[in-house]
Order: structure tokens, then sequence, then C-alpha cells
């Protein structure tokens, strides 16, 4: 079974070119992000693969393809910077073939209570105060742990792409709750 996978926040290609190489089913995959710098830089990685992926200029709110043309649709850490979330995940199911996948891989808040405190403490405090000293930008990581903690996760996230007509949705915490790998079907 051949698998056409549209990877959107592609940024460089990383998350593509991982699952071209971890998966031999994979016969094509499309990179989309709206950052052709990112792209320029990630097109430098992908000679290997030949014409099974290929990095394109596009957007996750208006996804440049025709309908029901991927069999699975991947986005790792790039939701939260989406203008219009739901708009997003109507797309996914608009260019998913019926059964196909959408999977969104974001950070969310841990359940267990200590996990929890420990994990926002470094968020809050930690990640900022390292990452301000290495780059110079402390406000980049204060954005960081804002996002994440603003944006809905598990069962309200859930239902974002219910509200984007798929019904068969499913999360699954990964790292003790720090993230979750959403999975929607097209029916």
């Amino acid at each position: 079974e051949s698998i056409h996978l549209l990877d959107l926040a592609t940024g460089t290609g990383d998350q593509a070119i991982m699952l071209c190489d971890c998966n031999p089913h994979i016969e094509k995959a499309v990179g989309m992000d709206l950052s052709e710098e990112m792209l320029t830089v990630g097109r430098t990685k992908i000679g290997r693969f030949g014409e099974r992926v290929q990095l394109r200029t596009g957007d996750a709110c208006n996804i440049p393809s025709e309908d029901n043309c991927f069999d699975a649709v991947t986005i790792s850490f790039g939701i939260r910077n989406v203008p219009d979330v739901v708009q997003s995940m109507t797309e996914m199911n608009r260019v998913l073939n019926t059964g196909g996948k959408a999977l969104i891989l974001e950070f969310s808040l841990p359940k267990n209570p200590i996990v929890r405190f420990g994990h926002l403490f470094y968020l809050r405090h930690v990640l900022p105060f390292i990452g301000g000293l290495i780059s110079g930008d402390y406000e980049a990581y204060r954005y960081l742990n804002t996002s994440i903690e603003a944006f809905p996760y598990g069962e309200e996230f859930c239902d974002l792409f219910r509200e984007a007509g798929f019904k068969t949705v499913n999360a699954h915490p990964v790292s003790f709750g720090i993230a979750t790998i959403y999975e929607a079907i097209k029916e």
C-alpha cells in the first residue's frame, strides 16, 4: 500500500524526511510551509529522495492542493502558530482521502500534578532563562511557555477536530503528557 503524505508547517522538512526514512510505504511526501527561506534550507536535505519528497510554499489554512489527494496529513509543533486552527483542520479534512489520517503532535500539559508542576516551572523559569542567555532573546522563550499554557489540549483540542468535520478523534499523550499526538480519521 502506497501512502501520499502532506506535512504542514514543515519548516526545513525534517519531519517529512524522518517519516520517509522510517516508512518505505510513503510513495510521495509533500512538505508545506509559509517560509520560503526555511524550505530553501530543507531543499538541500532532500536530494537523496529524488521526486519522492517535495517542499512547497503553502498555507495550512488554505492548502493549495486538490480535494482527497493525501492519505495522511501531519503537523508537528506548528498548529499553535496557525491563525485559525479549525480552518486548518477543515482543510486537512478536505485534502485527505476517505479513511485518511490527520496526525498532530503538539505540546500539552501533564495531568499528573507533580509532573505538571515541574513542567510549568521549567517552562516559566528555566527555559526562558537559559534560552535568553544563549540567544539573547528572552521574550521568544516567554512566548513559548505562554502559548503552550493558553492553547487547548486533550479533549478540548479533540473537539476542534470534531468541529472541523472529523468524527473519529483520539488523543495519545506522550512523554508524561508534555506532548500529545492527536489522531483524526476522515470518514
